[in-house]
């Protein structure tokens, strides 16, 4: 890991910036931030002995994936309310690529979730470790027949009042909500938090097509973990997945680890949507990068095996899936390029909840969050904050 004092300079890659692929170039980071880019052989002018010099001949330079729905990994969860799970589950993402996350909690008691929300209020981020941005509050306001690994007895109707206590004590960090948007007709509660700044999905639905279009008008941007926990595709109701192909207002989170959604329905999705709209995300539990055996979501036994992690009953409890494995089973699509894969793991989250002025890109001043992959996405360095954290 290089002292965060200390500065790097990234040579020979391929750069993919916003507006165009640098073939040959170099990035310069000091002080946590992209300095300057620079095109061939042209070097920064302050160039000496104390850089630390990356050649990433044959490398792709990217910026770092976002994971916008996340539970755990690393044997720690969200809900366990402790630093010592969050800095678990931060240690290990740089491995896969991501850099920066959003701590995601599930439905459980009103007490257990403020206390998942006040240690992510004081949860101090650490040089070398992902970032976490923020919170994604995933239920507890959600539908009971679309609960999927979602605690039933903990599910309750959208409260304003209670959300407004959670914001404060999570020091403003809840950044994105998932929700049943039919639960909320009116739309108060939906536009309460759209206009403070909250990403707002509809997941864990029963709405049809109908529901979720009414839902976007009052501001719902977003669905969540795209095909699960929702009404798929009928011809006399397209349902939510429908509403997803057929709404540009909407971006959809997806699980691409081809257990979730079957890779020919990733295809499907990826020709109705394009990578402008999707959001990749892992909605990973505690078990990532364990071995396959016994572990817990929510208060609720999950037993992994194969790479699928499942309750009692068999239904599927998140996954522990890696970020680069997931933009890699993308990759694998038709007329899916990396600059697609950019789009859909790192600009379409940073965008989606109003951070891409610091992250999501290649660019002047932006975090120095950068990932230098070869042509399959085998990740080779990734960058946190100015920092190698893996290599």
């Amino acid at each position: 890991m290089v002292e965060g004092n200390r500065s790097i300079f990234i040579k020979n890659a391929r750069l993919y910036l916003e507006d165009k692929v640098i073939p040959n170039g170099g990035i310069y980071i000091e002080n946590n931030r992209i300095q300057s880019i620079h095109e061939g052989k042209d070097l920064p002018h302050n160039l000496d002995q104390h850089v630390h010099i990356i050649d990433a001949t044959d490398l792709n330079a990217i910026p770092g994936f976002i994971d916008g729905h996340i539970h755990g990994a690393n044997g720690a969860d969200t809900m366990d309310a402790t630093e010592e799970a969050l800095d678990k589950i931060a240690s290990l993402l740089p491995m896969e690529g991501t850099t920066s996350f959003l701590a995601t909690t599930i439905t459980q008691s009103p007490e257990h979730i403020s206390k998942a929300l006040e240690n992510a209020a004081r949860y101090p981020n650490k040089p070398g470790q992902a970032e976490m941005i923020g919170v994604h509050l995933e239920g507890p306001f959600v539908e009971k027949t679309k609960a999927g690994a979602q605690p039933r007895e903990y599910i309750i109707k959208p409260n304003l009042e209670q959300f407004k206590k959670w914001q404060q004590q999570s020091g403003g960090k809840i950044k994105t909500i998932t929700m049943a948007p039919e639960h909320d007709e009116e739309g108060l509660f939906i536009k309460h938090l759209v206009q403070s700044g909250v990403n707002v999905s509809a997941g864990h639905t029963d709405a049809g097509f109908a529901g979720i279009k009414k839902a976007t008008v009052h501001g719902v941007s977003q669905l969540t973990h795209l095909c699960n926990a929702m009404n798929g595709i009928h011809h006399r109701d397209i349902g939510a997945v429908g509403a997803a192909f057929q709404l540009n207002e909407l971006r959809a989170e997806l699980i691409a680890d081809g257990i979730h959604v079957a890779p020919e329905m990733l295809q499907l999705i990826y020709n109705n949507m394009g990578s402008e709209r999707i959001i990749l995300i892992t909605d990973a539990m505690r078990a990532k990068g364990l071995p396959d055996g016994d572990y817990e979501l929510g208060g609720q036994p999950v037993k992994v095996e194969n790479g699928k992690a499942v309750l009692e009953d068999g239904t599927l409890a998140g996954s522990i899936l890696k970020m680069h494995d997931g933009a890699k089973q993308m990759l694998k699509l038709t007329d899916v390029s990396i600059r697609n894969i950019v789009e859909m793991a790192s600009v379409n989250p940073a965008k989606q909840i109003g951070i891409y002025d610091q992250k999501g890109s290649i660019s002047l001043g932006k975090d120095a969050d950068i990932l230098l992959v070869d042509d399959e996405l085998n990740i080779k360095f990734t960058i946190c904050r100015g920092e190698i954290s893996f290599q």
